[in-house]
């Protein structure tokens, strides 16, 4: 644990080194004009759309982060040599996969808190109302997506290029959230092929729509606590699985 620790350490300090958190700024100037553009082209709903737009905004930027970054942080190691010089010491495969998962995946956690702390504070200064309770669950639930997206970008970065893990992260992100019409299409299609293609679709294709929480947080909605719980056992038990299938791909790998 300690040499994982090690590793998700040294992660962290060196994405925090690459002015990631910078994207905060850029997040708080985002709101505040939003709130201007808002109150001159709505009518009386700009409140409603600020809280919309703010919590929307805390996923497209999480998302940049972990496609970009976390697609590379396998191929960087491999391009500029120094995975040599981390396996030749006491360190395992396994500990460098889960520590390069930890340590983005813990940039990621500073990076959405500090970026719902921004979005609160600016509902609070514009005096919004804003169901406090549900919107922190959604955020917590958009960690756990974007956890999981680290651990695709980390699978798909120790076998491919980062332009190429980049594309396919990016993809499962999109099929991710479609899965479900996917499914729900072909058992409208009536065709057993088609039906046969969206169920393998549905069932190896991560379900990223369960973790998608914002529509309904924003009114003050939520699934039941036992819904919450299967999904975040669900994220959990995939990223496992996505970790260790890294693994199992990276232990063959030759350098």
């Amino acid at each position: 644990m300690s040499r994982i620790f090690t590793l998700a350490s040294n992660v962290f300090w060196d994405v925090i080194r690459e002015r990631v958190l910078y994207l905060t700024g850029f997040f708080a100037i985002l709101l505040v004009g939003a709130q201007v553009l808002l109150r001159e082209v709505s009518a009386g709903t700009e409140a409603k759309m600020l809280v919309d737009v703010g919590i929307a905004a805390i996923g497209v930027l999480g998302l940049v982060v972990t496609v970009f970054v976390g697609t590379g942080l396998i191929n960087k190691e491999i391009d500029k040599r120094t995975v040599l010089v981390l396996l030749s010491k006491p360190v395992s495969r396994s500990e460098f996969i889960i520590g390069k998962h930890i340590g983005l995946s813990a940039v990621l956690a500073v990076l959405i808190a500090l970026m719902t702390g921004i979005y609160l504070g600016v509902l609070s200064f514009y005096k919004i109302p804003h169901p406090l309770e549900s919107i922190l669950v959604a955020v917590l639930y958009l960690f756990l997506e974007l956890s999981l997206l680290t651990a695709v970008g980390i699978m798909f970065g120790v076998f491919t290029s980062s332009l190429l893990a980049t594309l396919l992260t990016f993809a499962v992100y999109v099929m991710g959230h479609l899965s479900r019409d996917l499914l729900q299409l072909g058992e409208i299609s009536k065709n057993p092929t088609l039906k046969n293609v969206t169920q393998g679709i549905y069932l190896v294709i991560p379900d990223l729509a369960r973790f998608d929480l914002k529509n309904e947080a924003v009114y003050g909605l939520l699934p039941d606590t036992v819904t919450l719980l299967v999904s975040a056992v669900y994220g959990l038990i995939y990223i496992a699985l996505l970790l260790a299938l890294a693994n199992l791909i990276f232990w063959r790998r030759e350098f």
